[in-house]
């Protein structure tokens, strides 16, 4: 079975998040465009970009690693974004927490791949 980064559950779930994250911008104001909104929407796309990268080169470790890493810190980057988002009064905070609370869980998953590359190398045919 040679599978996909799209099979991962971690995959759904940040492409999850950054398509609620799209939406929830779409009312942002639109001084925000280049700024608060781009910002939040790359962040939030960069995590499964940097995911999908990452899982084409598991046979490597360190580089497997090295691009979850990249993908929690892009989701990290996304969190702070939405307290910006919050602060600016452009989301509830109830909208920031449900957002948050599931990048929380990206980031744990992240977390995992990172300490354990080796569950996610491919296997020899």
């Amino acid at each position: 079975m040679a599978g996909s980064f799209r099979d991962l559950t971690v995959f759904k779930k940040a492409f999850s998040l950054a398509m609620e994250v799209f939406e929830v911008t779409k009312k942002f104001p639109s001084e925000e465009k280049y700024a608060l909104t781009d910002q939040l929407r790359r962040s939030s796309r960069s995590v499964c970009r940097a995911i999908g990268e990452g899982y084409r080169k598991r046979q490597y470790p360190k580089h497997f690693s090295s691009k979850m890493s990249d993908a929690d810190m892009e989701n990290s980057e996304t969190q702070i974004s939405l307290d910006f988002a919050l602060a600016c009064q452009y989301i509830s905070e109830g909208e920031r927490n449900e957002l948050v609370v599931k990048s929380e869980e990206v980031g744990r998953m992240l977390n995992h791949m990172i300490e354990n590359p080796e569950k996610y190398k491919p296997r020899n045919k």
